[in-house]
């Protein structure tokens, strides 16, 4: 007897934050899913991100919210200095007034942490199958049938109703279906943890802290409690670069940062090892659907960390697959249409304002004197409003109206 599509399980390729919040949403609609992860475990590399408001939104429509909350760090506000003067740009709070506008906190917290926190909910739910050290090669459609077949690198034959690629910045998804090359930005990202007991006294800020300077910036916020702080250097390559994480050079970090103030530059010899990000992006496209495949989290918009949304954008597109999912009645030609009418616009916004920010960021001369005026006298409120288009995300106003 032949297996009916509807009992077929949703295939999502990819196991990170996107892969695995797509699998929560898609079992809370009531499918079976298969996830495959590449790599021979499902965990998560990195250093901490930032979760704005829309995090939390989703973590909630997702059923995680109490575990994502309990491993995160709530900052009092964000705070930019400039790095060759120490002066201070901006500060915005996150304080009570800020969690009353937007119905959530902003916080801080490790990428295991939220990785963690999804697979624990995934895991609970007796619903996901996860395949590790699979790496998703080939998509094949049989469209009479309504079916997807991924055939992975020792070619076996995956069959399912649908197929999410959430196979990363470098989508093997995407490449078969746009084939679009990436836009390498020439930016370098530092990352690496520091233990509380050898972070300096003077930057031991319960903030989202970043100093701004001339072709560079850096970063530090706690993480894990307090017991630990994040610390991220960006700079301009003096060298063509290649899109990719190596591990990094103590002496080459040191050679980006002359100039920088003495505060700041603490930072900067701190870590004993560093990971190193080339970064890259992609044009924004309006095409994530083809057939019962679609592309999710940075398969379908590759961004700079700029805006601090990468993770979010994922976990917001989750989401809205899920709700379209649920007002079509699982229907994926009108589920899949509506999922992408709401998210393109939306995460091509945060890809050309993240190109934007690190410009505003990285500012020299008159341009960093102006960027020095942008936010002088802004009272919190003015700052929320500027927010409103991102952090007043939520499950009720996610999907596109016509």
């Amino acid at each position: 007897m032949a297996i009916e599509t509807k009992d077929l399980p949703v295939l999502v390729s990819g196991g990170g934050i996107g892969g695995l919040a797509a699998a929560l949403a898609l079992v809370r609609q009531g499918f079976q899913v298969q996830v495959f992860e590449q790599s021979p475990e499902i965990g998560e590399i990195g250093a901490g991100i930032q979760l704005g408001p829309n995090a939390f939104h989703a973590f909630d429509a997702l059923g995680v919210g109490d575990k994502a909350r309990g491993r995160a760090v709530y900052t009092d506000y964000m705070v930019m200095h400039d790095a060759l003067d120490e002066t201070q740009v901006g500060k915005i709070p996150t304080d009570e007034n800020f969690r009353k506008r937007f119905g959530n906190p902003y916080a801080v917290i490790h990428r295991v942490d939220i990785h963690t926190s999804l697979l624990e909910g995934a895991q609970e739910t007796g619903r996901v199958e996860f395949f590790t050290n699979t790496r998703i090669e080939k998509i094949e459609q049989d469209d009479a049938a309504g079916t997807v077949t991924a055939i992975d690198q020792n070619g076996k034959r995956w069959t399912g109703q649908a197929l999410i690629g959430a196979d990363g910045g470098k989508s093997v998804v995407r490449a078969q279906y746009v084939n679009d090359p990436p836009r390498v930005t020439g930016h370098v990202v530092y990352r690496a943890v520091i233990d509380k007991s050898e972070f300096p006294d003077n930057l031991k800020w319960n903030a989202a802290s970043i100093w701004v300077g001339p072709n560079c910036h850096l970063v530090h916020y706690p993480l894990r409690g307090g017991e630990q702080y994040n610390v991220v250097v960006t700079f301009h390559s003096r060298n063509k670069e290649e899109w990719g994480v190596t591990d990094g050079s103590k002496e080459e970090v040191q050679s980006y940062f002359q100039g920088i103030a003495a505060r700041p530059r603490q930072l900067i010899d701190l870590p004993k090892t560093w990971k190193r990000w080339a970064t890259a992006d992609r044009e924004p496209i309006d095409t994530w659907v083809h057939g019962r495949a679609t592309l999710l989290g940075d398969a379908a918009h590759p961004t700079t960390q700029y805006m601090a949304q990468g993770a979010c954008m994922a976990l917001e597109d989750a989401v809205t697959l899920g709700e379209a999912l649920r007002v079509n009645h699982n229907d994926w030609t009108k589920a899949l249409a509506l999922y992408q009418k709401s998210r393109v616009a939306r995460t091509a916004r945060i890809v050309l304002s993240g190109r934007e920010m690190g410009r505003l960021y990285h500012a020299k001369g008159v341009e960093r004197l102006v960027r020095n005026s942008l936010w002088k006298g802004r009272t919190p409120e003015r700052f929320y409003d500027a927010m409103e288009w991102l952090y007043g995300w939520n499950v009720g106003n996610c999907l596109a109206q016509d």
